[in-house]
């Protein structure tokens, strides 16, 4: 089978790359694990000549290409208002390629990839849409509509997986399940799971990373600083990712006169995160609204135990052992849960070793067999080899 895969995850040309193109984040590492299931992949994506390119990553896979899309415009309503311009300019390519798709696949939520869902339901092709975000809660009306459409339309050659996870299932259709998401291979969750967390000579390093925006919980962590400093004054704390609430973070870290026990990092290649992960003894993550948080699991591998909030499927990972959940994300719980996860040694000791444990079940190989478990029921074979 040949996949078309429409996403809008922005890509650019690269020299360095088989392909020809690049990205960052988790996408090309689940792009390669996805090609391994079909003939070939093409990846229908927005690609820009120039981009920020800290932290690049070859897009290759088996048999994988690109077919480049024109950026959006703008952002935010302005890339809503310019969406049937950018149509215009790509709506051919985009139909090309689904009509000479056999499947196709779209992530969502994303403009690009609610585009490419509608069109290859109109043209009758197999359909796989994976939902990233959040499953549990929906709160705008794009939201809603892609719940409604996966809860009508799923079944068939209609597959649908939410990312996420709970005892429960994730609809009253049962052809939609559950699907995790990460971006570490076994190989390197066994390079992980020999590496040993210290805490000297740099003493406590608390970590958190993600996308540096209101309602991660940023703040709180900042704020519970102070407190955690009565009882361990040698923590530190480094905060990885850039975001619209990054310079109000520094702010806020410089009112309470912490700036001084904080490293801002910016932006970080996958390399350079999993490095600080294992120079670090807690991940605090007091989160609003989470899907599932590939970050939360490198950090597990790393053997560095979570502070987190019961939000989506994080009580789920909690629940071996292998961190801590918090009621209300307050600084007062986050340095509570400081506090007992490491003024006892053996308690920290035992949260590290389950953290590696946790982690190992959710390579992107299971991710991959999981995915082409589940595609090998509605669509039959995928590969004639395999």
């Amino acid at each position: 089978m040949r996949l078309v895969v429409l996403s809008h995850k922005v890509c650019w040309w690269s020299a360095e790359s088989p392909s020809g193109y690049a990205t960052d984040g988790g996408f090309p590492f689940q792009m390669r694990a996805l090609s391994e299931l079909f003939e070939s992949t093409r990846l229908v994506v927005p690609c820009a000549r120039r981009a920020d390119q800290s932290g690049e990553i070859a897009l290759v896979g088996h048999n994988l290409s690109v077919a480049p899309l024109t950026p959006p415009i703008g952002s935010g309503f302005i890339r809503k208002l310019a969406t049937p311009l950018w149509l215009v300019r790509n709506g051919f390519t985009v139909v090309r390629e689904i009509l000479a798709a056999d499947a196709v696949h779209t992530p969502i939520p994303g403009d690009i990839g609610t585009i490419g869902l509608l069109m290859a339901f109109l043209l009758r092709k197999p359909l796989f849409v994976r939902y990233c975000g959040n499953w549990l809660v929906q709160r705008t009306a794009a939201e809603r509509f892609w719940r409604w459409f996966m809860e009508r339309f799923a079944g068939g050659r209609n597959v649908a997986l939410a990312t996420g996870g709970s005892g429960e299932p994730p609809s009253k259709n049962p052809s939609i399940g559950w699907v995790f998401s990460t971006s570490l291979t076994e190989n390197e969750l066994s390079e992980c799971a020999a590496t040993a967390v210290s805490t000297r000579p740099l003493g406590p390093r608390l970590i958190t990373v993600c996308r540096q925006e209101p309602g991660k919980g940023i703040d709180v962590v900042i704020q519970s600083l102070p407190l955690i400093f009565d009882r361990f004054p040698e923590v530190t704390l480094d905060v990885v990712g850039d975001g619209s609430g990054l310079r109000d973070f520094k702010r806020l870290a410089s009112s309470l006169g912490v700036e001084g026990r904080i490293t801002f990092h910016g932006k970080l290649d996958h390399a350079n995160v999993m490095s600080l992960l294992k120079r670090s003894v807690l991940f605090c993550y007091p989160t609003r609204s989470e899907g599932f948080p590939k970050v939360v699991l490198e950090a597990l591998a790393c053997g560095c135990p979570v502070i987190t909030t019961p939000v989506s499927v994080l009580p789920q990972l909690m629940s071996t052992g292998c961190g801590m959940l918090i009621e209300e994300a307050t600084p007062a719980a986050v340095a509570n849960a400081v506090q007992r996860c490491i003024g006892d040694p053996q308690v920290y000791t035992t949260m590290s070793a389950r953290a590696k444990e946790t982690a190992w079940q959710y390579s992107l190989e299971r991710w991959r067999d999981l995915i082409g478990e589940t595609l090998r029921k509605a669509w039959g074979p995928l590969r004639s080899d395999a």
